[in-house]
């Protein structure tokens, strides 16, 4: 019993760690880029490229980690944290900045990349009661949006304050690139220290299995395909881009948006924690749909605000019920499928939401770089999303779960 409390609480803090450094990155990642004289259409373009590395490494990572070891794939993430970190930091050669985004983990958007996330809900789901689930995964939501927002702020203070010092705004860049390689060898020590209790039991040798998966192969393919068409929408409004497009609409400087993605991330937190009462009344497809469709159409809104104060506070207001979508998703996906599945079918979800999320920030980039089409991926990103929720409420209605 003490190893799984510790296991949660080590689960809990790798999470924070991670979305700090996530948050603090977003907000100055599209400005450092500039400032090595990269293009706009070319940020949106390597930002294309890193997400579809970081699919390409969730992929073999949590399809293997079942059978290889959820520890052992939780150290490598976070070596090759370290590593796109301490590149980016170190060189604005666009063609070594590319391998790195694609080869490393490294996070535009301020939302999970890379293999985390789907080991550790797999090994949350294992060291809790099933009747818990949803509630667990909304407080590891909460942390995480929590230490996001915090990160959000700290990054753009940091980056503020170095240039009020008189540094340059490449090297104060540079200085969060360089905390976010140290949050990925703090992630590694949280790592080591995780005890056998988080990792996978061992299948049955005869079940035959395609990317890990077995009995659930199906309901895991149709939930990808959604949860991908999701994440595309969801990459032509990534966090690096929004705030860009808050820098050169309104002038916005590095404090101001880190304070605007503090008080966004905050508000998200706080709508994943609501999610589980809802889920436990409503049903998890329910409350996925219901909530996630107004908060689309506030998203469609924000760039058609007449100022500065206006677009923060559609966005503030998006952000209040955005994310409640979230740990009703994670528990879902888990409830549906069997325990030596878990991480599989996490991972699986992921990468086509990795793969979707992939393929839009370029077509944003070439939007934002377009006269007359700046409004363009907020509109598409919220019609689009629309979308999907009422394909997933036709697909999964009838195959509600309570949370």
């Amino acid at each position: 019993m003490a190893n799984i409390r510790n296991d949660v609480i080590l689960l809990f803090a790798a999470r924070t760690v991670r979305l700090f450094a996530y948050g603090g990155l977003s907000v100055i990642l599209a400005l450092y880029l500039e400032e090595t004289g990269m293009s706009r259409e070319t940020i949106g373009l390597l930002f294309t490229l890193t997400l579809a590395g970081d699919a390409g490494i969730t992929l073999w990572i949590t399809t293997t980690a079942d059978r290889a070891g959820r520890r052992r794939m939780l150290l490598l993430g976070s070596m090759l944290m370290v590593a796109a970190g301490a590149v980016f930091a170190f060189t604005g050669d666009p063609a070594l900045l590319i391998a790195a985004a694609i080869v490393g983990v490294i996070s535009p958007s301020g939302n999970e990349v890379g293999p985390f996330l789907s080991i550790e809900q797999a090994s949350l789901s294992q060291l809790v009661p099933s009747e818990a689930r949803t509630r667990v995964f909304a407080w590891y939501n909460l942390a995480g949006s929590l230490a996001g927002a915090v990160g959000a702020l700290a990054g753009g203070m940091l980056a503020h304050g170095l240039q009020h010092a008189g540094f340059t705004a490449l090297h104060s860049y540079r200085a969060v690139l360089l905390g976010y390689a140290g949050s990925g060898l703090l992630l590694m020590l949280l790592f080591t220290r995780l005890s056998t209790d988080t990792e996978a039991g061992v299948a049955a040798p005869s079940e035959r299995r395609v990317l890990g998966l077995h009995r659930s192969k199906s309901v895991v393919l149709k939930l990808s395909a959604l949860f991908g068409l999701d994440a595309f929408a969801g990459g032509l409004v990534i966090q690096s881009m929004v705030a860009y497009w808050f820098h050169i609409t309104f002038g916005a400087d590095e404090q101001m948006l880190g304070a605007i993605f503090f008080g966004a991330n905050i508000l998200a937190g706080a709508s994943a924690l609501l999610a589980a009462k809802f889920a436990a009344r409503f049903g998890l497809i329910n409350t996925m749909v219901f909530s996630h469709i107004p908060s689309n159409i506030l998203l469609c809104l924000v760039p058609f605000m007449p100022g500065l104060g206006w677009a923060i506070f559609v966005l503030m207001l998006r952000f209040s019920i955005s994310q409640m979508d979230v740990p009703t998703r994670q528990s879902y996906t888990m409830a549906v499928v069997a325990p030596d599945e878990r991480a599989a079918a996490s991972g699986v979800t992921t990468i086509a939401r990795s793969v979707g999320a992939s393929l839009s920030p370029a077509l944003g980039g070439i939007l934002l770089a377009t006269p007359g089409l700046m409004a363009a991926p907020f509109v598409a990103a919220g019609g689009i999303k629309i979308l999907y929720d009422l394909l997933l409420y036709r697909s999964f209605r009838h195959a509600d779960r309570t949370g």
